[in-house]
Parts: structure tokens; C-alpha cells; sequence
């Protein structure tokens, strides 16, 4: 469907379901009538759908009705995002998305949606650091170590992820060009095969998110290298930062934040934002994902505009560096 006709479609989308609904006050009384679909891009056992079902099961004591969780995967999120970007804007669609939003239209010749354009911004959730971690029998005991084993085997050494797009791709990305080092990478089909390959010995490093991460570092795995934030995380204070142990100005926070097809209403958009910051207040959900290395992000983040300028940013950042990199898709 050509760009024209495709906005034309939507905007008589938009409007039917406004017509149906009905003044904007009876819908804030009424919604949501029925469950909730939240599409996540990723595989099911994924970091992002760990998020997602964790904070879709908390969301249903404010909003009275179940949400779904729907994993529509494929092209490094960009599959979901489309299928939700067309889909009905009536306030019972929505999309949760990390980084790849905002590098797709960097890593992709054709995006068929704009993602700072498509979608009503609902609000940003969590904050997400990556570790860079290697097989448990890897014979750099540290990062010092790591480095001049690198240097040393470049030829030999695989670097994983899970797929293009993912924020492991781009972290590999990042950590490739930082050490100077040309590893081989090897693209799997999900966090879950990268992280199976890792511990099966298949490939040597991952740079992947700590809610994925922190079972297998606890239980000693695999090895834990080096984490890509600015200070030390609570959960592993022992560890160095990257950027302390000499890849300066290095970090990777992996942000995450919830979308919704553009002209769904505000009513609905803002009842859904609403049951998603009472849900990241819930002391369970607090303490699991603090856990898991997770931070809530302040207040001023947790709204439509602080999505909107995270991607922003965000998107003006990577740009450059997967242009670089020369890392594209079809």
C-alpha cells in the first residue's frame, strides 16, 4: 500500500472509531470494555517480553481487564511495529519497544512506518543495562585479560546476538568499533538461541541485557566482563563499568517505551499510561525488577513527551553509527 493511500486508511480508521466511541468523557468511563493487546516484537522468554508480561499482569488491577501479550517477531521488531502502526486506532493496540525504534530507520533501506511519526507516545518504562559476558570457560579471566585474548585471536573469536536490530547487534556494534578489534558475529533468531549458544560454548561473547543476563552470571554460567553504564550496578558492584576499565565514554542503557497506533484516543492512551506508571510503583514489580538490574526512569520520563524525546535523541545518535558501521537491511 503506497504511503498516501496507506495515511488516508488510517485516518478514516481513526475517525470510524472515534464516531463509534462516542464523546470523549463516556469513553474515559467505559474503557477498556475488553482485553488488551500489547504486541511485543521480540520471542517469548526474551527480555522484552519478560517486561512486558511482568508489567501487563500488574496493569490489570487498574484497568479491570486482561492484557495480552502478543509476540509478533521477525526483522528486528520491525514486523510488530508495522502490524501496529496499521492497526485500528481504537485504544486496544498497543506496542512495547526498546532501542530498535529509534536505529531502525538507520538499519533498514525500506521501513514502511516512521516511527516518529506513526504512533501516539505513551510513555517510556524501564531502563535496562547490558553486560558484556563470555562463555564460562573462556580463558580471559578479566577484562584486561579479555582485550589482549581478543587482539590475539580476532580471527577465531565469535561475538553473538540476537539478530539485526536487537540491542545485542548494536551493542556488539558499539563494542567492536570501542576495543578496535574485527570480530566474526553470529545472528540468532532471539536472545534465548544467542544466550543457548553462549552456554553451550558455540560462540565466546554476548553484550546483552541484564534481565536476560543476571541468572546465568549468579550462577556462575557464564563470565561477567564488564557492564555498559556509567556507574556500577547494585546487583554486581564488584564489576567495573567498560568505560572504567578503559573504553572511554562507553554505555549502552537499553530504554524501553509503549506506542500506539496514531489517532488512537487520547482518553484511551492516557488510562493505559496511567495503569502502566501505577504498575511501576507496585512494590512486587519494583522489587523484580530491581532484581533484574532494571531501573524505573524519574517521573518526567514516564510520560508521552519524554518517549517522544528519548527517540528524538536517540535516533540522531545511532544513526551515524550503524551508517558506519554499514550494517543494513532490505
Amino acid at each position: 500500500m503506497k504511503p498516501i493511500r496507506r495515511s488516508i486508511v488510517r485516518t478514516l480508521l481513526a475517525t470510524a472509531a472515534a464516531l463509534a466511541i462516542g464523546p470523549g468523557s463516556a469513553l474515559a468511563q467505559s474503557y477498556p470494555a475488553k482485553p488488551i493487546t500489547l504486541v511485543v516484537p521480540f520471542a517469548a522468554g526474551g527480555p522484552t517480553d519478560v517486561v512486558a508480561r511482568m508489567l501487563g499482569a500488574a496493569m490489570m488491577k487498574s484497568l479491570g481487564q486482561t492484557v495480552v501479550i502478543e509476540n509478533k517477531t521477525g526483522a528486528g521488531g520491525t514486523i510488530a511495529a508495522t502490524a501496529v502502526a496499521r492497526a485500528v486506532p481504537d485504544g486496544y493496540t498497543f506496542l512495547i519497544h526498546h532501542n530498535g525504534m529509534a536505529t531502525a530507520p538507520a538499519l533498514y533501506r525500506k521501513l514502511s512506518y516512521n516511527p516518529l511519526t506513526d504512533f501516539e507516545y505513551v510513555s517510556q518504562v524501564i531502563d535496562v543495562p547490558m553486560t558484556l559476558v563470555g562463555r564460562k570457560d573462556l580463558p580471559a579471566k578479566d577484562f584486561k585479560e579479555l582485550q589482549t585474548y581478543l587482539r590475539a585471536n580476532a580471527s577465531k573469536v565469535n561475538l553473538a546476538h540476537a539478530g539485526l536490530g536487537a540491542v545485542s547487534h548494536l551493542c556488539g556494534m558499539l563494542f567492536r568499533q570501542a576495543v578496535g578489534v574485527e570480530l566474526t558475529t553470529v545472528p540468532y533468531q532471539g536472545t534465548s538461541p544467542a544466550m543457548n549458544a553462549l552456554l553451550g560454548g558455540q560462540v565466546d561473547l554476548l553484550c546483552d541485557q541484564t534481565t536476560s543476563t543476571t541468572p546465568f552470571i549468579k550462577s556462575g554460567s557464564v563470565k561477567l566482563y564488564g557492564v555498559t553504564t556509567s556507574s556500577r550496578l547494585k546487583t554486581f558492584p564488584e564489576t567495573p563499568t567498560l568505560a572504567e576499565q578503559g573504553l572511554a565514554g562507553f554505555q549502552v542503557v537499553v530504554w524501553h517505551g509503549i506506542y500506539a497506533p496514531k489517532g488512537s484516543p487520547k482518553e484511551a492512551v492516557d488510562k493505559f499510561g496511567a495503569a502502566l506508571r501505577a504498575a511501576l510503583k507496585d512494590p512486587a514489580v519494583a522489587a523484580r525488577l530491581a532484581e533484574l538490574g532494571a531501573a524505573v526512569p524519574s517521573d518526567d520520563r514516564l510520560t508521552p513527551v519524554g518517549l517522544q524525546t528519548i527517540l528524538q535523541q536517540e535516533t540522531q545518535r545511532y544513526g551515524p553509527v550503524i551508517k558506519a558501521a554499514g550494517q543494513f537491511a532490505d
